[in-house]
């Protein structure tokens, strides 16, 4: 079976994201900057040149010359290290060598100015230079014979001792060196310069026909020498006229030989000696450039190794082949023709890149068309001993046909449904199309190109995006804008259809020429395994067998088929060749559309149906359908013909069974990333042609439908769900991927990676993305535990385990399908799992993958529905067949045993928890409950369904689902969890409408212990929602100790001015509070009971600290009785200490802002708030003296000045009572007065307030009279007093008045009660009479009531004095 060709690019190996650095410095002085050569344009990180090292202790070590030759690369295709890059001072000559001596890797370059460097990298077994990038050990030897012109010099390295440098006119200088100059000591290279002239070419050199008229025919264009490691020195050269040299380290050229211009002409020149350089006749010159013609090998023969050099001619004018091989004798100084090989007629108009001499085989490496081409033949090194004339039969493996994103094929694609934007999105990152890098540059020049257009650049131009495929949708296009008709003004929607599809088809034009650069082979070699490998500039790939439908499908494309049971494909792919693209694409969607449906009819009337609507019978023409018929009327046996067929279709010959891959398991190696991405372009390849090969299939039956009867239902069942799978994988195997980090997150890096990032930066800019795309299919690559086997085995067991080649109905989903699915699924792809599920019928098994799919793609309701309805699935009353039991099994959790409905739902429960999808989560645990068995431990669904209304707010519904919870002690602990969330979410009216009828004291216990030990400060308010719990409930009593302890919680963080400020009137607001609950209880009980601290230190004090619940009980902590009266006093006082601050802030300056009570009244007085100050002394039990004569001086002073301003700080003539008041402000504040001296003063002060009144008046002004109410006051209660004051102040008339009126009282009381026992009670003070009485008569004027008052005292006397006998 024929061999094709598979690549993959270099950049998308994980290991490229990273690189490891080194800079190679150089001891040279003023050396110019760096300059990378113009190599056609080549992007930087396209390789101009490359070579592969393999040794069983390295693995495949591919060496790459990048970035215009400043830069050499080193990838490890066997395992996943990260490249390492040399970075050098000046661009190197092409062929950098890379040789292994003692687990070290030598590299050896030459740059442009004449340093020969090696540069040693030590390894550390299979990781290689991973954690040696420090110890890179580079050497410099500035060679001396180096010339100045560098054109046309070459560098060929014969290992790690030798190198040979091909300098103008043919001469070669070659450098040696003894040793390696280890322990510090430096190389000592020797310089020789040998030239292939001699004293006969000097002579025919004269004579013109015999010496070629190109002055640079004896340039070289290729050397070689054998391989390494070998004991053989020697270098074999060939010039541009075609001459092969043979140089000797010691003696230098010491044979040469001319090669033919054309194969033919070898036969004329065997009898000839070998004649230095020189022709007969005058050719074309080969190019200049170096190349590929020439190798030297050893083959073991019978007579032991021989030595063989093999040089390529290449024929760029003949139209029979690209050119030939001439095959020498080497083993002695004289070349000696054995055999002249010509290639293949493929070979026309193509150029030999490189070719190797593998075993028996030559292995030719071929650019055709900017693609790789291979070609091998079989060498009879016998026969060519013998003379024997060979016949070469050249074999060809190329690349599979891969469609181009040419205009054509884009708008082949834009006929099926999806939007534009999104069809070049598909086709550009489909897998294996196009690189990273190459999308990057794309990108870059399409945005230069944009930004050099006049006018402000576009924003999306200037955006940053996290992944290439956003940057491509967001930049491309963004220049064609929409227009409007200038005459109609309506969009112009076509024009601007056609300009955006013309930027995409630019675009694409773009990335194909840099992808094109990315393809151009450069190298070919053999691995260990004797397995050929293909270098290109960016990418490294491989020579695999076809397996039997690749093999099909390009038989069938090339109208080759052979085989007869095959023959049908070869009819089908007439067919449709027949039928044209447009027939073909509406064909295939069609059968597209029909795997997402479930069918109602039978597989063969839908397929008539199809074609009687595609009318294929009638787009064919007469002879055409009856040459159709024909080649299908060949086919014998119909049945057989189809089984056969689908076997080549489902054919997995290189499947390896698990049990075979186990017998080797300790041999084996791990998959490096490049064999995994081979195998994923590998996968690509066979889905397409298995692919293509159902499509033909489906394509015949609906051409035969009308002749399809019943009995066929079962064999177009089976091809059908063939197409099916094929399609399926098909579509896995184009989708994208981006490749997940290590540790899942891109921004982690090591030291070493942030190390290599940094000394990247001065060569490496705008590389690829941080992660670079690759494909679904290789990651699922990455999780395959096969090992050590090939590819073509690696892709088939893939294959074989999705089980989609194996269905034979469509109309079950078997284990393996479902199971694919789930797979996808889990690796986050939802949409390609909902689109591979689409396909599948409606199974128990896929119907719960999609349910899946649904819930993590945030479609929760279609997935709860989903999950609701597989319920019936599981239990002993379940109707399922048992392979749907079997793949339901295979897609349910392993560690979870689910053989019940309640197994199930507590599952799909736990599912939903997982998601955070609390109301799905509830209604499933619900339904677990509902079907619980009896004795079943359902606590923790009960927990989940209360916890989860609680969540969604839902209070009602958890209060509901907390009483009905049959375990007591979780409902008491969750009580209080409920408790606590609906305080914290504001919920407290709702709170308060439920009783927790049996568990209220455990709300009772939460809230008093939040409301003790919470900071009053922060929310929610504890304190006032326990009250409140208490107000509902008639505990006065309690409601009013939880705001008292509120109060006493907001006095003790009152430490500071600010504070008080902040919490002052918050506290007041509590003591309010508790007022207003302990007056609603009984009168004779008005108290609480505060726990207290006892402190020996002071005074007992309430405690609003924490007490432990042990104890908090009477019997167990010292109490406080706190009656109603010290509440009213500590209200009254803070709320006078809250006045006196707002009058005057400045108080808050002084540490003792907190005034004590007597200060504090007398700072209300000094602000004139009389009626605080009043409240506050009175409940202080504060005299109120001080007031009092304020407040009658403030009366006075409105009696004097009617016009005053009333301060609106001055609470006693503002407040909503006094305003009501008629009257003068004067009469208002006299009023005042009076009302305060009746509630304030009485018998129990002596009336001593309105005494301060009257002896304030008397103070202030003597002249004006007292009111009349404030004299009867006190001449009523003490009007000695009275008397003896008007003394004090000379108002002696007042006296006599106030005295005269005492005496008369007196008489009257004598006249009602004339009894001699009540005689005691007509008592006057005598002595103040008589100082009345001097009082009055040192007056100059004498009183007006004086005479009566001496006629009263004399009646008084007489009175006195009858009673005086009357006694004795």
């Amino acid at each position: 079976m024929e061999n094709f060709l598979i690549s993959t690019h270099v950049s998308s190996l994980s290991t490229a994201l990273t690189p490891l650095s080194t800079v190679i410095r150089t001891t040279r002085q003023q050396l110019p900057l760096p300059h990378p050569l113009d190599h056609n344009n080549i992007p930087a990180e396209h390789a101009i040149f490359a070579s592969v090292i393999d040794a069983e202790a390295t693995g495949t070590v591919l060496l790459r010359l990048i970035h215009g030759g400043l830069i050499v690369e080193l990838v490890s295709l066997s395992t996943d290290v990260q490249p390492l890059r040399l970075i050098f001072p000046s661009v190197l000559l092409n062929n950098p060598a890379v040789f292994l001596e003692d687990q070290e890797l030598h590299v050896l370059a030459v740059t442009e100015f004449g340093s020969l460097y090696r540069v040693i990298v030590p390894l550390q077994d299979r990781d290689l230079w991973k954690n040696q990038a420090e110890n890179v050990w580079p050497k410099e030897y500035m060679i001396k014979d180096f010339p100045q012109n560098t054109r046309g010099c070459f560098v060929q390295a014969q290992g790690i001792y030798c190198v040979a440098i091909s300098i103008p006119n043919g001469s070669l200088l070659r450098l040696d060196v003894d040793s390696l100059g280890y322990d510090g000591h430096e190389e000592e290279w020797t310089e020789t310069v040998f030239h292939h002239g001699s004293f006969l070419s000097q002579i025919t050199s004269l004579l013109p026909s015999l010496h070629s008229n190109h002055p640079n025919s004896a340039d070289i264009v290729s050397m070689a020498t054998h391989s390494w490691p070998s004991d053989i020195p020697h270098v074999w050269t060939l010039s541009r006229d075609r001459t092969l040299r043979f140089w000797k380290g010691k003696q230098g050229c010491v044979s040469s030989k001319q090669l033919p211009y054309i194969s033919h002409s070898l036969d004329s020149s065997r009898a000839s000696s070998s004649t230095p350089a020189g022709s007969t006749r005058s050719h074309p010159l080969l190019e200049e450039a170096r190349q590929n013609l020439l190798k030297v090998f050893t083959h073991a023969g019978e007579d032991g190794d021989q030595l063989y050099a093999l040089s390529f001619i290449p024929s760029t004018s003949s139209l029979s082949y690209g050119g030939f091989f001439c095959l020498f004798d080497a083993g002695r100084d004289q070349l000696k023709e054995l055999a002249v090989i010509e290639c293949s007629r493929r070979t026309v108009h193509c150029h030999l890149q490189d070719f190797i001499v593998d075993g028996s085989n030559v292995v030719t490496l071929w650019e055709n068309q900017g693609r790789s081409t291979v070609e091998i033949t079989n060498l009879d090194f016998e026969g060519y001993g013998a003379g024997e004339t060979q016949t070469h039969i050249w074999q060809t493996a190329a690349y599979g046909q891969e469609p181009e994103l040419t205009p054509a094929y884009m708008e082949e694609r834009l006929l099926s449904p999806g939007s534009l934007t999104e069809k070049f999105l598909e086709a550009i990152f489909q897998p294996g199309v196009f690189s990273s890098l190459s999308l990057r540059a794309a990108i870059d020049q399409y945005t230069e190109a944009c930004l050099s257009l006049p006018g402000a650049p576009p924003p999306q131009l200037m955006g940053t995006y996290s992944t290439l495929a956003e940057t491509v949708a967001a930049v491309v296009g963004c220049t064609v804008t929409l227009h409007k008709d200038p005459q109609s003004g309506a969009f112009q929607y076509a024009n601007y259809w056609t300009a955006l599809k013309r930027d995409w088809e630019g675009f694409v034009a773009r990335c194909r020429e840099v992808e094109r650069s990315a393809r151009w082979p450069l190298l070919l070699a053999s691995r260990h395994a004797g397995e050929p490998i293909i270098i290109e500039r960016e990418r490294a790939g491989c020579i695999i067998i076809q397996d039997t439908p690749v093999y099909l499908h390009r038989l069938s494309k090339a109208e080759r088929v052979t085989d007869p049971n095959a023959n049908i494909f070869a009819a089908a792919e007439a067919l449709r060749r027949k039928l044209g693209p447009e027939i073909m694409s509406d064909l295939e969607s069609r059968l597209l559309d029909m795997m997402h449906q479930e069918f109602a009819f039978s597989l063969i009337d839908i397929l008539q149906d199809q074609a009687n609507k595609l009318q294929i019978w009638e787009v064919l023409d007469e002879g055409s359908a009856s040459w159709i018929e024909g080649r299908l009327q060949s086919i014998d046996n119909w049945d057989d013909t189809l089984q056969t067929a689908l076997q080549h279709i489902g054919a997995l010959e290189y499947a390896v069974k698990a049990e075979e891959m186990e017998t080797d398991l300790t041999t084996v190696e791990a998959q490096s990333d490049w064999f995994r991405l081979l195998t994923t372009r590998y996968i690509s390849v066979v889905v397409e042609a298995r692919y293509e090969l159902s499509l033909s299939l489906m394509t015949i039956f609906l051409y035969i439908s009308r002749e399809l009867s019943s009995s066929k239902a079962a064999f177009v069942g089976e091809v059908f769900a063939v197409f099916k799978g094929a399609a399926m994988l098909r579509y896995v195997a184009a989708q994208p991927a981006e490749r997940p980090s290590k540790d899942g997150s891109e921004s982690s890096f090591s030291e070493d990676d942030v190390v290599s990032r940094l000394r990247n930066m001065d060569v490496s800019h705008n590389r690829i993305p941080a992660s670079a795309p690759t494909s679904l299919v290789y990651l699922l690559l990455t999780q395959s535990s096969d090992h050590g086997v090939s590819v073509p085995a690696l892709a088939h067991n893939l294959l074989d385990n999705t089980g989609l080649l194996r269905s034979v109905s469509p109309s079950v989903a078997t284990t393996y399908e479902v199971q694919f699915c789930e797979r996808i699924r889990l690796l986050r792809f939802f949409e390609v799992a909902r689109e591979l599920l689409s396909c599948l019928p409606r199974t128990p098994a896929s119907v719960f993958v999609l349910a899946q799919v649904w819930l993590q793609t945030g479609r929760f309701d279609e997935a709860a529905h989903l999950f609701e309805k597989l319920a019936g699935s599981f239990g002993p009353d379940s109707a399922l067949l048992p392979e749907d039991v079997l793949a339901l099994t295979a897609v349910l959790p392993v560690a979870q045993a689910i053989e019940s409905e309640f197994q199930y739902y507590v599952h799909i429960s736990e599912l939903f928890k997982a998601h955070h999808l609390v109301s799905s989560e509830v209604h499933f645990a619900q339904l677990a409950i509902s079907t619980a068995p009896p004795f079943t431990d359902t606590s923790s669904l009960w927990s989940v369904v209360t916890k989860g209304y609680a969540d969604l707010t839902l209070y009602e519904e958890a209060y509901a689902a907390l009483m009905a919870t049959p375990y007591e002690k979780q409902k008491r602990e969750f009580a209080s969890q409920l408790v606590l969330r609906m305080c914290e979410e504001n919920a407290v009216a709702r709170l308060m409408a439920f009783d927790f009828a049996g568990i209220s004291e455990e709300v009772e216990s939460i809230l008093s212990f939040k409301a003790r030990n919470v900071d009053p400060r922060q929310q929610p308010n504890y304190s006032r929602i326990l009250y409140t719990w208490f107000i509902r409930r008639g505990e006065y009593r309690n409601a009013a100790l939880t705001m008292y302890q509120r109060a006493l919680k907001l006095q003790d963080i009152t430490t500071t001015a600010q504070l008080f400020v902040s919490f002052g009137e918050e506290q007041l607001d509590s003591l309010s509070i508790a007022i207003n609950a302990l007056t609603l209880v009984d009168e004779n009980s008005q108290w609480v009971i505060l726990p207290v601290i006892p402190d020996a230190s002071r005074k007992r004090k309430g405690s609003s600290k924490f007490i432990p619940e042990t104890k908090f009980i009477s019997a167990k902590y010292d109490s406080q009785i706190v009656h109603l009266a010290d509440m009213q006093r500590q209200h009254t006082l803070l709320s006078g200490q809250i006045a006196t601050v707002k009058r005057n802030p400045d108080i808050l300056v002084s540490a003792e802002f907190l005034l004590p009570p007597t200060v504090l009244v007398l700072r209300l007085t000094h602000h004139s708030l009389f009626s605080q100050a009043l409240t506050v002394a009175s409940s202080l039990k504060v005299d109120m003296t001080e007031i009092f004569q304020q407040l009658t001086t403030q009366c006075i002073r409105l009696s004097k000045n009617p016009q005053a301003v009333i301060s609106l700080d001055s609470d006693w003539l503002l407040t909503d009572n006094s305003m009501t008041w008629s009257g003068s402000p004067a009469d208002r504040a006299w009023r005042f007065l009076r009302q305060s001296l009746e509630r304030y003063d009485g018998a129990h002060s002596d009336y001593q307030y309105a005494k301060a009144s009257l002896e304030s008046i008397l103070q202030v002004d003597r002249s004006s009279p007292p009111p009349p109410w404030l004299v009867q006051l006190i001449e009523t209660h003490h009007p000695e007093y009275l008397v003896r004051l008007s003394l004090r102040y000379e108002k002696v008339d007042d006296a006599v008045t106030y005295l005269l009126s005492l005496l008369r009282k007196s008489d009257q009381r004598l006249t009602r009660e004339p009894n001699q026992e009540n005689s005691s009670s007509t008592w006057l003070p005598y002595s103040l009479v008589d100082q009345v009485m001097v009082a009055a008569s040192s007056l100059t004027s004498t009183p007006p009531n004086l005479a009566q008052l001496r006629t009263e005292v004399a009646k008084r006397m007489k009175r006195v004095q009858k009673l005086s006998h009357v006694e004795s």
